[in-house]
């Protein structure tokens, strides 16, 4: 097989992450590949073309994805670009494959060997692979952060001689990387943190991270995780009692962040419009999961809406690509240790081992047909009329606000669809818990945006 990698610049609108790094340029060339990256591929990650010559990369143009035989994007191929692949590339990225049957259909009729990267399985072997894991650190991280600005006032509690700053009360909702990560971090800024989930096994986490945990803890509460970690969709009658629960909880709180989602499915709905109403003026909510229909009700894709009761309600979009810089080193990092999986160490030949377990988990398409067991509706496809079967267009204009006190939109561009994930211990993670709770903060968890 051929030994180029193709690193293009992003298309979809707002995206500014790009699937390499110097450093990760420097161990493909390492491996035996020539690398081929976009001119400007890098830019909106801080890193300029000539880094990337620096490393060892040829500059190239939008059209040399015809030579590579393996693509490294952080977005789904569109079909233009799909046309200038040649069949039997093998391209790895966020491929969002869940309500995208014809995307999928449009892969296999390209002839590319597609990976989703975010369907890495959760084993020790995958973790450095882990796309949700890095992008939902950072998007917690940053919710935080969004969160504080909109605030606008001091989130620890400050002593003064001219009087007291009272701390800042913020409540995470959804307790998996992202979640994890928006606890420490509104630990470290001094607010007084409460956090909820409906798995169990997060709990003694969340405490170990110096916050308090709300749920509502039943029977149902207790058999709430899949094997697999995620979490289960909950009862009608479970999810009124905890939204009784929170709804009282909500009210007192400065900053709310929602980070829940389950795999596959519409983001589950947390907050009404009634527990909006309820909360003081100034109060923010940052919603994680907006891409995929909000956990609030209110919230706007792409959008900071004011609600009547002035409540702010933040709807970024690409939360992870608001820290590009830092998404942009950490992702090429995890296709850099996937992609080193397929690459023989003796001949530094690249090869797809399809017994592989990784590959099994990840692999969309092959040879012309869509081969993921989870994505049978877009097979079906894939003998259908091109025209029937046309990719959708994914970019979206923010919706015109229907309410006239939205102060301002905010730049599009879709986020990775995380997607419900388990969680996987990181550094950052584990420096903010105490000793004697580290061995028990390793417990599986589950996941959210």
């Amino acid at each position: 097989m051929g030994q180029t990698i193709f690193v293009p610049k992003e298309v979809e609108a707002g995206e500014p992450r790009v699937g390499a790094s110097p450093e990760t340029v420097k161990r493909l060339k390492g491996l035996g590949f020539d690398v081929i990256v976009e001119a400007g591929a890098g830019l909106g990650s801080r890193v300029v073309d000539a880094d990337f010559e620096a490393a060892g990369a040829i500059l190239g143009k939008a059209s040399d994805a015809g030579k590579a035989d393996v693509v490294l994007k952080v977005r789904r191929p569109t079909e233009a670009e799909l046309r200038n692949y040649k069949a039997g590339a093998a391209v790895l990225a966020i491929m969002d494959p869940y309500g995208n049957d014809p995307a999928l259909a449009a892969m296999a009729r390209a002839g590319v060997t597609a990976f989703a990267m975010e369907l890495m399985p959760r084993i020790t072997r995958a973790q450095v692979m882990a796309v949700l894991s890095t992008q939902a650190n950072l998007a917690g991280y940053q919710a935080v952060i969004d969160g504080a600005a909109e605030y606008d006032r001091a989130l620890p509690m400050m002593m003064t001689a001219a009087g007291t700053v009272p701390a800042a009360k913020i409540f995470i909702m959804g307790v998996g990387v992202a979640g994890l990560q928006a606890i420490a971090t509104a630990r470290r800024l001094g607010g007084v943190v409460t956090a909820t989930d409906v798995r169990p096994a997060v709990k003694e986490q969340v405490q170990s991270l110096g916050a308090k945990f709300l749920a509502v803890e039943d029977e149902e509460f207790k058999a709430a995780e899949t094997a697999g970690g995620y979490a289960k969709e909950m009862s009608k009658e479970y999810q009124a009692k905890q939204a009784a629960l929170t709804a009282e909880h909500i009210a007192k709180q400065d900053i709310v962040i929602t980070t829940a989602l389950i795999p596959g499915r519409p983001a589950p709905r947390l907050i009404s419009a009634a527990m909006v109403a309820s909360m003081k003026a100034g109060s923010v909510i940052v919603d994680l999961a907006v891409e995929r229909g909000g956990n609030v009700e209110g919230a706007k894709a792409g959008e900071v809406v004011v609600t009547p009761n002035g409540v702010k309600i933040v709807g970024h979009l690409n939360v992870p690509g608001r820290v590009a810089a830092s998404a942009s080193l950490l992702y090429a990092k995890n296709l850099y240790a996937f992609l080193e999986t397929m690459v023989d160490k003796t001949s530094k030949q690249f090869a797809v081992n399809r017994d592989d377990e990784l590959v099994k988990a990840t692999m969309l398409t092959d040879a012309g047909k869509v081969v993921h067991p989870n994505f049978a509706a877009a097979a079906a496809l894939v003998s259908a009329a091109p025209e029937t079967t046309a990719m959708p267009e994914r970019h979206v204009e923010p919706l015109e606000p229907a309410n006239p006190r939205v102060v301002r939109k905010r730049g599009a561009g879709a986020a990775p669809k995380d997607g419900p994930e388990k969680h996987v211990e990181t550094p950052e993670a584990a420096a903010d818990k105490p000793a004697g709770r580290r061995k028990a903060a390793a417990k599986k968890t589950g996941g959210e945006a």
